[in-house]
């Protein structure tokens, strides 16, 4: 599954209110639900808010290995073919680290999910095939039990781009060719018809938007993403 980690954008949804979590999946499981829920909506510009700094998010859009969330708290969005949506919950705070799986001779003890804002995004998982659910018992035909979430805003984190392919293509020249030596040959139409130059500009475009480094930007670090989306080189 295609996801970007940012700090948490709207804290809204969340009521301090926690509970121990029961669940006994690992994270891959969770990565794997998810990504079959986000399939079924057509997912696109998959964001993951996890309470961490900007500099506890790697250049890649991952978390670093030793970061640590401050809360549990995690908020999903992304656009589907119902519209924007997002989704977000705090209600679960670690549960047990191990959990014995299976029966008879397999029985055997697995570790669970190691930080509580991964309890939370499974809860959200959870949610989301709940609600899949609906469709599949012929309640609702076009997605309707999805759209109550739409004015949540989904794009605060990272806007839906709206952007052309053109567009986007301007948008990483302008920002990394000037300031990338080996790519000042490059123009807008080497960027638009060949997907290596694309990423070559999208990864310097990266280096240089990372609000970790110096003239860095969390706004421009934003349109770097949507651009790398929207031309299909945002991993």
């Amino acid at each position: 599954m295609k996801y970007t980690v940012r700090p948490i954008s709207d804290r809204t949804a969340f009521t301090g209110q926690h509970e121990a979590s029961r669940f006994t999946v690992t994270y891959s499981d969770v990565l794997d639900l998810l990504g079959r829920e986000l399939d079924h909506l057509d997912a696109e510009n998959v964001v993951v808010e996890v309470d961490v700094e900007e500099r506890q998010i790697r250049l890649d859009g991952l978390l670093r290995s030793d970061a640590k969330a401050k809360s549990p708290g995690v908020r999903l969005a992304f656009d589907s073919n119902v519209g924007p949506l997002a989704y977000a919950t705090d209600a679960f705070v670690r549960g047990p680290s191990w959990a014995y799986v299976g029966t008879g001779a397999n029985r055997r003890r697995r570790d669970t999910m190691a930080h509580p804002w991964q309890h939370n995004l499974y809860a959200i998982a959870k949610g989301l095939e709940a609600l899949r659910m609906v469709d599949r018992y012929g309640v609702t035909k076009r997605g309707e039990q999805y759209t109550g979430f739409k004015a949540i805003g989904a794009g605060t984190a990272m806007p839906a781009s709206h952007m052309t392919r053109t567009e986007a293509a301007e948008l990483l020249e302008r920002i990394a060719i000037g300031n990338e030596g080996p790519l000042r040959d490059r123009t807008v139409r080497d960027i638009l018809d060949d997907p290596a130059v694309a990423f070559e500009v999208r990864r310097a475009a990266r280096k240089i938007a990372h609000p970790d480094r110096r003239g860095g930007d969390h706004t421009l670090w934003n349109q770097v993403e949507q651009a790398a989306r929207v031309l299909g080189v945002a991993r």
